[in-house]
């Protein structure tokens, strides 16, 4: 008896945790790291530049060497902490931790640069000598501004990121994700310094002490109009490469008033011989101009709905709420825009005064929740009336509650003096 029990449990634990892990499986299907668009990159992520929603996913979170995509982040980090205009000196320190093979622009020891730039080259032409240059700048040590880097990433929200120095030059301990480096992109393009120097097809620095002018092509031929990977919408942002990381993009791309972020990390060729970095970007646009794009909901000051205000005169008591601003939502193409959910303030009460907020109203798609502020059309007044009504019907009470009490006193003392009386 004991052994076919034995039996039966053994064999209910090999056929129900098969089932369990397919409807887990099942449930977890819309994750998009499936790769139904066959990349040949290792890993790569499509987001909206402007909610940072996931449009596509090939090995998203995977850690990965990011190569000389690392160099946005130092950059976003010098824009935000620099004078562009202030003059920095090259010292041979930076200069001389560029190892043999990777791109530089060759500064020398003394030379006065900008960091406009050092920037600039170092974020169009890939001059990793630059980076550090600003790192020293900044920081004082390469150490000291890898910690100020990965702060930043944490604070952006990066999780499976660890930076150790500001180029990107390969290191083991030096990794970030596809993901972790498009929520950087969409953080560092919402600065129009840096979107402006990411996106320029070439550049030119000044000349300093120590060197003429000198001219240099981005490396990102998606901007590049003789190119063949040419992309006609793309507006930056920076390529990346070492023998370890492989080919490495992070670009972007504007169209139809919609932005996308795409990035691709551990790329080589396609069958064919091109450049998969480029061939993976320009198929992830094509997926995500076809398959989402932005609804025009509503637009600034349209009424979207009318409510009343109990205290307000007969005048004003109808208030309409306005929006804000235009309501733009990202949505999958041919879906349906659900009624919105309207949040009036607790309490809202008269006297409100003409465009102040009263409340919000939101729509959620997808998990997205998109809100605008609502704002009064005209100013509502208070009802004094109704006020004065109340403050009489409050004096009525008291006086009321008065008389009582008085009444009820004098006819206790009446009752104690006849007391008294009989007494007597």
């Amino acid at each position: 008896m004991k052994a076919k029990k034995l039996f039966i449990t053994l064999l209910l634990i090999l056929i129900l945790p098969n089932y369990n892990i397919y409807a887990t499986n099942e449930n977890e299907s819309k994750n998009t790291d499936e790769d139904e668009l066959n990349l040949y990159s290792e890993a790569a992520v499509l987001i909206d530049s402007n909610t940072g929603t996931v449009l596509y996913s090939k090995n998203g979170k995977e850690r990965k060497y990011p190569a000389s995509t690392t160099k946005i982040l130092t950059a976003i980090i010098a824009i935000e902490n620099c004078d562009l205009d202030e003059i920095v000196t090259v010292h041979q320190s930076a200069v001389s931790q560029i190892p043999a093979g990777y791109s530089s622009a060759y500064l020398t020891d003394g030379e006065e640069i900008s960091v406009r730039d050092l920037l600039t080259v170092f974020l169009v032409h890939s001059a990793n000598e630059a980076g550090y240059v600003l790192a020293e700048h900044i920081a004082g040590s390469i150490e000291d501004f890898a910690d100020l880097m990965n702060q930043k990433a944490k604070e952006i929200g990066c999780t499976n990121s660890h930076f150790v120095n500001p180029s990107g030059i390969h290191d083991d301990n030096h990794y970030s994700s596809a993901y972790d480096l498009s929520l950087i992109a969409k953080y560092c393009m919402k600065n129009s310094t840096f979107r402006s120097l990411v996106s320029l097809q070439s550049c030119t620095i000044e000349a300093t002490n120590k060197s003429d002018s000198r001219y240099y092509d981005n490396t990102n031929d998606l901007i590049n109009p003789s190119s063949k990977y040419y992309l006609e919408d793309c507006i930056g942002i920076k390529t990346g490469f070492t023998s370890e990381a492989k080919n490495c993009l992070i670009s972007c791309c504007s169209r139809n008033n919609l932005e996308l972020i795409c990035v691709v990390l551990g790329a080589s060729t396609t069958d064919n011989g091109d450049s998969a970095r480029y061939i993976d970007s320009i198929t992830l646009f094509d997926y995500g101009y076809s398959n989402y794009s932005i609804k025009h909901v509503a637009e600034k000051n349209e009424i979207v709905s009318t409510t009343q205000i109990a205290n307000a005169t007969k005048e004003t008591r109808d208030l309409d709420l306005l929006l804000s601003d235009d309501l733009n939502i990202l949505v999958e193409n041919n879906t349906e825009i659900p009624e919105p959910t309207i949040d009036l303030n607790k309490d809202l009460n008269a006297p409100i005064t003409e465009n102040s907020v009263v409340g919000t109203v939101s729509y959620s798609i997808d998990g997205v929740n998109y809100s605008q502020n609502l704002l009064a059309a005209h100013s509502v007044e208070k009802n004094d009336f109704l006020i004065i009504i109340f403050k009489t019907a409050l004096a009525i009470i008291v006086l009321l509650i008065f008389t009582t009490f008085l009444f009820s006193k004098s006819k206790k003392k009446k009752k104690r003096k006849y007391k008294y009386a009989r007494h007597y």
